[in-house]
């Protein structure tokens, strides 16, 4: 229910009776969940609550809301560890803000390039999805807003790890954090390589919607001309057609000459066509490609037996019989093994085949799980 309800996260519309349907309508499992607040209910709907639905998104990396604060916060709060750890005297207390300073810096690592990530996914979905003009364009400026945002955290983070907290990585001499602080280095470099292109991207499709967005206004106040004939009056658009020129308005010439049969199969034609070939004609000599000879094994005979069932044999046989068809059926003598089900099939072949010939009742009779009508062979009559 948890992994429905979370794919339809974005849907205000998941019931509780579809809730309860999924459950076996054991209303207690959704009665405990809403007690213990993974869900809330707000009438006929459910929902997952706020807190398990952003640990989902993240655990998942389904997110896709861009939280600049969330790194702004990881940023100070390695700002006050490495303070705390400089002012510490006790060994065991400094230990653990260094382990907080390690953690830290991991995650500013991680969740800044999860951040560009999500960043250029929704610049590609705002652009090719958003119908409005104005609130596309309005996403793109909030987006370039936080690409702006995640630009000064890195340069920010950076200063801090080379330059501002110079003496806490010269005294602190751990080889882990070392490490971290190479490796986050390395991150913010690529992250950076990585907002330039997105706000390249952001900037293009800024510009091309303002462009769009000034053309269809600009057709939108053409056809209000247009549809009150007012065009002509207030626009110079009798002079701008006449400069343009378009041989788009032009009609597209077309030439109806066609040459008669008599003409074609006359001496001067042919002497044309004969120079027009000589002209054309390249050094270039084709050659058929030989194919490979053929195996002998493609050319061995293959025969395969199989005994077919005469079904008019069969019929005589059940006609000079004095059982009903569906036991004759399953006590004659094929000239090969006929399973149950075969025999079962040719029994339903029988009456479709010839059903003429013989008289089905209105009597039924039971084999195994199978429901049979008995049938008998029409008598002549005299």
């Amino acid at each position: 229910m948890l992994s429905e309800m979370f794919e339809k996260r974005k849907l205000l519309s998941y019931k509780y009776d579809h809730a309860l349907e999924l459950l076996d309508d054991n209303q207690d499992i959704i009665q405990l969940l809403i007690s213990k607040e993974v869900i809330n209910q707000n009438g006929s709907y459910v929902e997952i609550d706020e807190t398990f639905l952003d640990f989902f998104e993240q655990i998942l990396e389904v997110n896709e809301v861009i939280n600049t604060a969330y790194i702004n916060d990881n940023f100070e709060e390695v700002k006050h560890n490495i303070l705390y750890y400089l002012q510490e005297n006790s060994e065991s207390r400094k230990n653990s803000y260094l382990k907080a300073v390690k953690s830290t810096l991991k995650k500013i690592g991680r969740i800044t390039i999860r951040n560009i990530v999500d960043l250029k996914r929704n610049v590609e979905n705002t652009f090719k999805t958003e119908p409005n003009f104005k609130v596309k364009l309005t996403k793109l400026e909030n987006q370039k807003k936080k690409l702006t945002d995640i630009k000064n955290l890195i340069q920010q983070t950076e200063l801090l790890i080379t330059e501002d907290e110079r003496t806490f990585f010269a005294t602190a001499l751990d080889e882990e954090l070392r490490s971290i602080s190479t490796n986050l280095q390395l991150q913010l470099r690529e992250s950076r390589h990585n907002l330039i292109e997105t706000q390249k991207q952001i900037v293009e499709f800024i510009n091309q919607i303002k462009s769009q967005s000034e053309f269809i206004e600009k057709l939108r106040q053409i056809k209000y001309l247009k549809d009150q004939f007012e065009i002509r009056a207030k626009t110079n658009i009798n002079a701008l057609l006449l400069e343009a020129n378009a041989l788009a308005f032009e009609k597209k010439p077309s030439y109806p000459l066609q040459l008669s049969l008599e003409g074609l199969q006359g001496d001067a034609v042919y002497e044309s066509i004969l120079k027009i070939n000589r002209k054309v004609k390249t050094k270039i000599k084709p050659f058929v490609l030989i194919a490979d000879s053929i195996s002998e094994e493609y050319l061995e005979v293959e025969t395969e037996e199989e005994i077919h069932i005469n079904m008019d044999e069969v019929r005589n046989n059940f006609a000079a019989s004095g059982n009903h068809l569906f036991d004759f059926i399953q006590q004659y003598q094929f000239p090969r093994e006929v399973t149950y089900e075969e025999r079962v099939t040719v029994y339903c072949q029988m009456i479709s085949m010839y059903e003429n010939d013989l008289e089905i009742t209105e009597k039924y009779s039971r084999h195994d799980t199978i429901e049979y009508a008995m049938v008998h062979p029409k008598r002549s009559r005299l």
